[in-house]
């Protein structure tokens, strides 16, 4: 019966089951490959905690968890902090004097334009239509200079946060079997924490991890340079219009500043709840975060302030030569 049962199947049903066959062993393959690696990780980390010359004092685990989270943390993520910083700095340094010196020009053109063209229509239809060209041919020439530069602001955005989750997942997935036991981590407290095994049963590290995010958030406008606060006034300044206008304006700074707000208090309630190993590693990271975001600000507003004192440059002399002349944007009425 069984025989005649596969003779019956038409060939893309037995291509439907070996297809579901091979992704249930694949699945099976990856989920075999990354508790592998985590077991690896985990007596990799035990072995490393009874190697480390700590004073007999320090608590090992605890201890161990604090410097290895500094240490990766120093190795895998600040340099990418850093890329981001020096592409941000170019961004701020070469691509916003060129365009706020072509500003002008560019409106101007558009002006020139428009008459040669004849373009006719009531003020509010001018001034539309100039606004709408104006900002194609600036975000067109943003766009380039971002090009030349190397410095497009979303991969200085997303790269930094992308490049630290596998190691944050990495880390407290190896913490979070440790704490299984039979685990050298039930023998060992540390500040509120009763056990490395057991939540905080105060929960004073989950409430200050979410304070600590939470200041992370909020601080980075304390070493904001003068030249972005202005740009920031003026441009609340510009959304403001917009929005008495009757305009939906999607500011993404703000949104991402609220969804962190959120987390903060999300990072508090699972805080509570996961093993006081992992959650020690949280707070160490979330410290770490912190005082790098507050070291790099105050690097840059010092770099700004020293850039502020310097004596401008000299102006540039006239054009004379054809190929020197300012760049010109043509428009074609459809």
């Amino acid at each position: 019966m069984l025989a005649s049962a596969c003779r019956r199947r038409t060939p893309q049903a037995l291509r439907d089951t070996l297809r579901h066959r091979r992704e249930r062993l694949a699945r099976r393959t990856l989920v075999t490959s990354v508790t592998s690696a985590v077991q690896t990780l985990s007596d990799g980390f035990v072995d490393l905690a009874l190697a480390l010359p700590l004073p007999p004092s320090w608590p090992t685990y605890s201890s161990t968890i604090i410097l290895t989270t500094i240490a990766t943390r120093l190795v895998f993520t600040v340099p990418f902090s850093i890329w981001a910083k020096k592409r941000q700095r170019r961004g701020d340094e070469e691509v916003l004097p060129r365009l706020r010196e072509a500003a002008p020009g560019v409106a101007q053109a558009i002006m020139q334009e428009m008459k040669a063209l004849r373009i006719r229509g009531s003020e509010t239809e001018l001034r539309e239509h100039h606004r709408k060209r104006y900002s194609e041919i600036m975000k067109q020439r943003r766009n380039e200079l971002y090009s030349r530069y190397r410095c497009s602001p979303i991969a200085t955005m997303i790269i930094p946060p992308v490049s630290q989750i596998p190691l944050f997942v990495g880390f407290s997935m190896m913490l979070g079997r440790l704490s299984q036991p039979p685990t050298p981590f039930d023998s060992e407290s540390f500040l509120s924490l009763t056990s490395l095994v057991n939540p905080d049963p105060t929960a004073t590290l989950p409430i200050a991890l979410g304070l600590i995010t939470l200041a992370n958030v909020e601080t980075s406008r304390w070493f904001i340079s003068e030249d972005k606060r202005l740009a920031a006034t003026e441009t609340e300044k510009k959304n403001a219009e917009r929005r008495a206008k009757g305009e939906v304006v999607i500011e993404p700074s703000k949104i991402i500043q609220s969804a962190l707000r959120i987390m903060s208090v999300g990072r508090i309630l699972i805080g509570a709840l996961v093993p006081g190993s992992v959650v020690l590693y949280w707070v160490t990271s979330a410290v770490f975060g912190l005082f790098q975001t507050w070291v790099f600000d105050w690097w840059e507003a010092r770099r700004s302030r020293l850039r502020r004192r310097q004596p401008p440059p000299p102006p540039s002399p006239p054009p004379t030569s054809p190929s020197s002349r300012p760049r010109q944007y043509t428009w074609i009425q459809s």
